[in-house]
């Protein structure tokens, strides 16, 4: 019983300090730059503490000394800001046909990135492929191995699903594969398997429009339309990964009710197009499109923007987010349009007064969010503790 305890203490420390690292990493990485003093307020740590820690980070390479400042009396304080070479991680979407793959500082800024064309979707497949990209990416930017944190791995989702809309997991062979285990052993790292719109709204927190946000929602279009939540920095993910379905509730519109993706989601809008003979297959085609004024797209955009504002309603009074995001493969004019045609409900608990940003905003993380959001997720839980139960 007596060891019992003691590992069960040891186990508390290790998490204690794991979780004042974090905090201390999260506030410089907000703030920008700051002094032990100032960490010590904002943390609520002693200073002797922060200075342990702050020695810790600074060996590991995570931190240094950029500059001092000056405070009045005594002498100017040094101040700590993150090293970009401090940490990489690697972020992997893999889609039946091709697999993306990025590797991002830590600051969050891409380093490189690549794009995979596979013949088969299959375990073999999939981890051959991506075993030789990540050993090319390593060479290529001559980044030592032991600085990549770990790697974020979006796959299609509903996760072990079947009332959502599919048969879970689209890729070959996956079904009966352990894919965070099966990674781990490929490429030597710790490992998140995460759905495209969890990725995608973490990648909006560490270098999008949820930088400054802790509580928010992301509706993202793929190829369906999912919904990511973050409260508190953390991903709301539910009990089988599956939080944020959002494609399969309910919408009524001209007096028909149907799912809200057979409305909004990038499927209906190449449906809406092809019934006027208009084929729409990438990103660039819609703009095109778009900036055309073509009456089938805006058309289109009206009638989703109406289905969306249901969505939105329901979304703020069940999470009550500081805002909600819009973003994915779909072009930025054409999402700004569907904001603009977005109904916002007064009786939503998000309709207040003084509001310091809008309810709906455009995600600003770049063409490849899923991918950038894969790598994300491993440099944003260095920086953010856990929730606590």
């Amino acid at each position: 019983m007596g060891h019992t305890r003691e590992l069960t203490s040891a186990q508390s420390l290790g998490a204690k300090r794991q979780h004042n690292r974090q905090v201390i990493l999260g506030h410089i990485r907000q703030a920008g730059q700051l002094g032990r003093a100032q960490l010590a307020r904002r943390s609520g740590l002693s200073t002797q503490a922060v200075s342990n820690i702050i020695a810790g980070l600074e060996a590991e390479g995570l931190l240094s000394a950029q500059g001092t400042r000056s405070q009045g009396r005594g002498l100017p304080a040094v101040q700590y800001g993150l090293c970009a070479d401090g940490g990489y991680a690697l972020g992997v979407e893999i889609r039946p046909d091709v697999i993306f793959a990025a590797l991002i500082d830590l600051l969050g800024r891409p380093v490189t990135s690549a794009r995979i064309d596979i013949q088969a979707s299959t375990p073999e497949a999939v981890l051959g492929a991506l075993s030789d990209a990540y050993g090319a990416f390593l060479i290529e930017t001559k980044t030592p191995a032991l600085r990549v944190l770990g790697a974020g791995l979006v796959m299609p989702g509903p996760f072990r699903a079947q009332g959502a809309g599919g048969s879970g997991v689209e890729l070959e062979g996956w079904q009966s594969t352990d894919a965070p285990t099966a990674f781990e052993a490929t490429l030597g790292l710790p490992v998140v398997v995460e759905n495209d719109a969890n990725a995608a709204a973490m990648a909006e927190r560490v270098n999008g429009a949820a930088q400054n946000l802790d509580t928010y929602a992301y509706i993202y279009f793929g190829r369906g339309l999912g919904l990511g939540l973050v409260r508190g920095g953390v991903l709301m993910k539910g009990a089988y990964g599956n939080a944020g379905e959002i494609g399969q509730i309910p919408v009524t519109l001209d007096g028909q009710t149907l799912p809200l993706e057979h409305v909004v989601s990038r499927f209906a809008v190449q449906k809406a197009l092809a019934d006027h003979g208009i084929e729409a297959r990438t990103m660039a085609d819609l703009d095109a499109l778009y900036h055309e004024d073509c009456a089938p797209l805006l058309a289109w955009a009206d009638r989703a923007g109406q289905a969306l504002g249901q969505a939105l309603f329901m979304v703020e009074n069940l999470f009550d987010p500081e805002a909600t995001l819009l973003g994915g493969a779909m072009p930025a004019a054409l999402i700004d349009h569907l904001i603009e045609a977005t109904p916002l409900s007064e009786a939503s608990v998000s309709h207040r007064a003084g509001r310091a940003r809008p309810r709906l905003l455009r995600g600003q993380a770049g063409p490849r969010p899923a991918t950038q959001g894969a790598a994300a997720l491993i440099i944003n839980r260095t920086f953010t503790p856990p929730l606590a139960a």
